[in-house]
């Protein structure tokens, strides 16, 4: 006999399906540099199952820029407005 077949919501995603979150990271970057102070202050958490953050940078979404006056800064890449156009959320470039 066949096995039931798992209901949508326990079958796995697809590898290329982006998180919400990780989308609105890279949306919210989008629209202005950030302060990579307020990016870690906004976005880190301690929780392991939640890793935007993370993920977002270890995805090449998001990248930070060398030390200036201001401080560090965290902008889009070309590999994250990918992503924000292939998901309807155009940033301004």
């Amino acid at each position: 006999m066949a096995q039931p077949s798992a209901s949508a919501a326990e079958q796995p995603r697809p590898a290329s399906t982006p998180d919400a979150l990780i989308l609105d990271l890279v949306e919210w970057v989008a629209k202005s540099p950030r302060l990579y102070a307020d990016v870690i202050d906004a976005w880190r958490t301690s929780c392991p199952r939640l890793t935007v953050w993370e993920d977002a940078m270890e995805r090449g979404l998001v990248e930070r820029t060398a030390a200036g006056q201001d401080g560090v800064f965290v902008v889009v890449t070309k590999r994250g407005r990918d992503l924000l156009d292939a998901n309807g959320r155009s940033a301004p470039r």
